[in-house]
């Protein structure tokens, strides 16, 4: 159980500024709310899988191969441990795998595909397989995506080769890294088909077409291989693509689909409900889980293959407005998933083309020169929750607790890019907590780990130094936690506008 009360405070939340060691800062502009959430520590939980950080997006195949795509990915899968990575266009024509000699007959090469997957298991992650997009010489036009590295979106000329492409790209998979391996992947057919990434027409029963040549040609190969999709934007598609694999018993093992904030509200949710920019993500993952629940495969699992903010500008992806966005989202939703892939990792990413300036509202959790944002320090913290989930309010904290008892609380204070907040005081009143018991605090916000603001402060230089990008790593060093003792079984916490903080109490 919780309970919320609400106060304005103005002095009070000074003095608390001033013990929790924040600056002080003039009572006239610390007008904030107060809140606070009774705790159980020995109540009956709920699972709290961590699925918002068992995938991520990045970009397209051919990255893999390069040395700062690799390091990012160490990067952040040292924070989060990840299991899986997905990307774009592991049949596009940079990748060579794809070709036809003079008298029409296929020719497979294999030598980039085993580069990229070498590397990811090299890591410690494993492919979740996108199939697109088509190669040149199998496309019955050469339809392009506006993407800087131009993939062809086209159907192809030929489903008979289609099949064949699939089924020996597969079975090459199988050879190299065996089947109790490759058994472990997940094989996505395409990427948003009802978004401008394939020009079949009509295209929801053009790209079912793909579908079904697609996961027949890989359980050919093995039955063990899990196949699904489609993949859309805006949560689109599910309930179809659930009825079409019943109706034609085609192999589905998965469902996937893709939201942003800022997708068009009409779009997601025809019916003409409100949503906000800040429930979208949410809204759509429960519109979608309610889809299945209501289908012929109520249990089948639903992976969000990408979500995201969606807004490229500094004062989103680049900022500590994303501590709360996470939390937040990761609050409401992730219960309803079997995984969330966040877009993306890195910004080692082409998709407007070659990166022009470390801060430029790119999707990825680390700039250029392996710079680490916000974001990244988010999931960093939000990796130390628990595994089983206390009620608390989930517009305001998220309460776990680890197997052996160590309550992990993470608060924040959501305030939109662009606007003026306050600070948010939240007591925590923790019974079950022991007289003596500690918390250890760690912050993401102003004062802690926000490099956007330490590249501007250094005037924003569009290709730091050396020194600069080792002082901007530097600045993205969130530090120790901070040591509270739990008085009264009472923690409080004083978080600034778009402050993120994570408790653990000892």
């Amino acid at each position: 159980m919780y309970r919320i009360r609400v106060l304005l405070l103005a002095a009070a939340t000074v003095a608390i500024c001033n013990c929790l060691g924040r600056p002080q800062t003039p009572a006239f502009s610390q007008s904030a709310l107060h809140e606070e959430i009774t705790v159980d520590a020995h109540g009956t939980s709920t699972p709290f899988p961590h699925v918002w950080e068992e995938m991520f997006g990045s970009g397209h195949a051919n990255l893999v191969m390069r040395a700062d795509y690799q390091s990012d990915l160490r990067l952040v899968k040292g924070v989060t441990d990840f299991r899986f990575v997905r990307f774009h266009g592991i049949f596009d024509d940079e990748n060579g795998v794809y070709s036809e000699d003079a008298q029409g007959r296929q020719v497979y090469n294999w030598s980039y595909v085993d580069h990229i997957y070498d590397a990811l298991l090299a890591n410690g992650v494993r492919p979740f397989v996108e199939i697109s997009f088509m190669p040149k010489q199998l496309a019955v036009r050469p339809d392009l995506v506006g993407f800087w590295y131009l993939p062809i979106v086209s159907p192809p000329a030929d489903y008979a080769k289609w099949d064949a492409l699939v089924t020996a790209f597969a079975r090459h998979l199988v050879d190299r890294y065996g089947i109790d391996e490759v058994a472990k992947w997940y094989f996505e057919v395409w990427n948003e088909p009802n978004g401008g990434f394939w020009t079949g027409r009509p295209a929801e029963k053009t790209y079912f077409e793909l579908y079904d040549h697609t996961a027949r040609a890989l359980k050919t190969v093995n039955t063990r291989l899990r196949v699904g999709g489609p993949s859309t934007a805006e949560a689109a598609w599910v309930g179809d693509t659930i009825a079409h694999a019943v109706r034609d018993n085609v192999p589905l093992d998965f469902v996937s689909t893709h939201v942003y904030s800022n997708d068009p509200v009409s779009s997601v949710f025809p019916d003409g409900r409100a949503v906000t920019p800040r429930e979208m993500v949410c809204a759509a993952v429960d519109k979608v889980h309610q889809e299945i629940l209501h289908s012929a495969r109520p249990h089948i699992p639903l992976i969000w293959s990408e979500y995201g903010p969606g807004d490229n500008r500094q004062s989103h992806t680049d900022s500590i407005y994303m501590g709360p966005w996470f939390a937040e989202t990761i609050s409401k939703c992730a219960s309803e998933t079997t995984m969330m892939s966040y877009w993306t990792l890195s910004d080692v990413f082409e998709e407007q083309g070659v990166v022009k300036t470390p801060f430029y509202g790119g999707f990825g959790l680390v700039a250029e020169d392996g710079i680490p944002k916000p974001s990244y320090d988010a999931f960093k913290l939000l990796h130390e929750l628990g595994d089983e989930r206390l009620p608390a309010p989930v517009n305001e904290a998220i309460v776990t607790r680890r197997a052996d008892g160590t309550l992990v609380i993470a608060a924040w204070n959501f305030v939109e890019p662009d606007t003026v907040g306050s600070d948010k005081t939240i007591t925590f009143e923790l019974k079950g907590v022991p007289d003596g018991a500690h918390a250890a605090i760690r912050r993401v916000d102003a004062e802690h780990g926000d490099t956007l603001a330490a590249w501007k402060a250094m005037g924003s230089p569009k290709y730091p130094t050396r020194q600069q990008v080792k002082a901007l790593r530097l600045a993205a060093e969130i530090g120790l936690p901070q040591k509270v003792p739990v008085r009264d079984h009472q923690l409080t916490l004083v978080l600034p506008p778009m402050g993120l903080a994570v408790a653990e109490i000892h």
